[in-house]
């Protein structure tokens, strides 16, 4: 008899957790073309730029000598900057560009140490550390490529325009300042007080747009070129109704640079539309042609029977050097040379130059400065300061120079933007020699200067890819 069979109980089914369904992935978002954080990162430089389009409250008055809204924006500039520096490690300055500060910064406080008022010296020094320290190397650590560097001088050439446009309706007018008699010199919303101004601005801006008119870069639109042609055109209109002999001296000279390093083919080219151009201009259209003539004519004329204007220059010069004579190594210090003019100038230097027109009465302007940056620097901060704070603007002249030349061998994409960096660092050396700084278009010294920084010593990585 067979057993009966039992089946073997069966093992209940492990029970699996289940893991829960993971949350949808967040929609990825597009990420931002390049560059484009790096031009948000320079709006307050183009308000720098920008807002001194507006006009200066009390133009020429000591009421208008107080910090500007431009003022106020290259801070900011400058903070924005610094901001970056902490919290993101952005890339250290290159040394060359250190050193050049640094030799600065010296200079000034050994002017400014070394003064007969150090209190009454560090207004003087805070202006200097601005123009000619922190905003170049603001602009030189925003600019990241070649586009941030392009939209900048458009901002240039845009401010120059509007000036430019305010200057000519002032000539056409008869409501500018008062020149031969005439309310005809184009000043721009700088008022009679201020007359280098708008000549100053508008010779950046010719400078920034004349590359593009001669030469253009294959990197940028076909369409800029005969738009940089048209806005050369205006900008020289405008420059030859300023009736300024040293903006067209160094605007002159500048371009003939610029068009010189684009190539012989080119320059020969360039050489005969700018002809062209002059003769159409004022030949043609009659613009302000006789006053025109006669203000260049008196370029020639200063060394054998100069005006008073140019009397009051050349005594001003000389109390400059008399004072670098009496004190070779620090000079008198910063703002130093109100103080010490009269112990120094000759007894032919009148009291002040008139003004008026442009919407103001008529008003005496005292002359505190010998419009000569060369001999401020050297009467006010001696050789020391001559030679770390020249040194400096000489060694980022030579220094962009250099960088075309490289650019050019390697045909790099961003020649454009050497061919502006040179021209503006050119103009602004040459124009030194019949000015000074001081006035709202001060503070355009520091970001040309920071222009032919970037340029001269950090452009070529970002220039060649551009």
């Amino acid at each position: 008899m067979t057993p009966p069979t039992t089946e073997a109980p069966v093992a209940p089914a492990p029970v699996t957790s289940r893991a829960p369904a993971a949350p949808p992935a967040p929609p990825v978002k597009a990420a931002p073309p390049p560059g484009a954080l790096d031009l948000w990162t320079l709006l307050p430089l183009v308000a720098t730029v920008l807002l001194l389009a507006l006009p200066v409250p009390g133009a020429g008055t000591p009421a208008s000598q107080g910090a500007l809204p431009a003022d106020l924006a290259s801070g900011a500039a400058v903070l924005c900057c610094l901001g970056r520096l902490l919290a993101r490690r952005v890339r250290p300055l290159p040394a060359g560009a250190v050193l050049i500060a640094g030799l600065t910064v010296t200079g000034l406080a050994v002017a400014t140490v070394t003064a007969s008022d150090p209190a009454a010296a560090l207004p003087g020094l805070v202006r200097y550390l601005q123009v000619f320290v922190l905003v170049p190397l603001a602009v030189c650590l925003t600019i990241r490529d070649a586009r941030g560097f392009r939209l900048l001088t458009a901002a240039l050439v845009l401010l120059a325009l509007v000036q430019g446009f305010v200057g000519v309706r002032q000539f056409a007018t008869g409501t500018g300042a008062s020149y031969m008699g005439e309310e005809v010199r184009a000043v721009g919303t700088f008022g009679p007080g201020d007359i280098m101004g708008m000549a100053t601005v508008v010779g950046y801006g010719l400078l920034a747009a004349v590359p593009y008119a001669l030469c253009p870069s294959a990197s940028v639109r076909r369409w800029l070129r005969p738009c940089a042609l048209v806005v050369t055109a205006g900008l020289v209109v405008a420059l030859a109704v300023s009736f300024s002999r040293g903006s067209w001296i160094a605007t002159a000279l500048a371009a003939l640079t610029v068009v010189v390093l684009t190539g012989r083919r080119t320059a020969t080219r360039s050489l005969l539309v700018l002809g062209a151009l002059s003769v159409v201009l004022v030949g043609g259209f009659g613009v302000g042609s006789d006053m025109v003539r006669e203000r260049l004519s008196s370029v020639t004329d200063v060394a054998r029977a100069p005006d008073r204007s140019v009397n009051d220059r050349y005594a001003l010069w000389e109390a400059a050097g008399s004072m670098w004579r009496e004190r070779p190594a620090t000079g008198v210090g910063l703002k130093g040379f109100p103080e010490f003019r009269d112990g120094h100038a000759s007894v032919g230097l009148s009291s002040g130059s008139d003004t008026e027109g442009a919407g103001q009465e008529f008003r005496r302007q005292a002359l505190l400065s010998p419009h000569n940056m060369y001999l401020l620097v050297l009467g006010e901060q001696g050789l020391i300061g001559f030679v770390t704070v020249v040194g400096g603007w000489l060694a980022v002249l030579v220094a962009s120079v250099r960088a075309l030349f490289l650019a050019r061998r390697r045909r790099a994409g961003a020649i454009d933007c050497g061919l502006v960096a040179v021209g503006l660092v050119v103009w602004q050396t040459i124009d030194f020699l019949y000015s000074d700084i001081g006035g709202p278009t001060t503070v355009l010294t520091g970001v040309v200067l920071g222009l032919g920084t970037w340029w001269a010593l950090t452009a070529q990585d970002e220039a060649a890819s551009a």
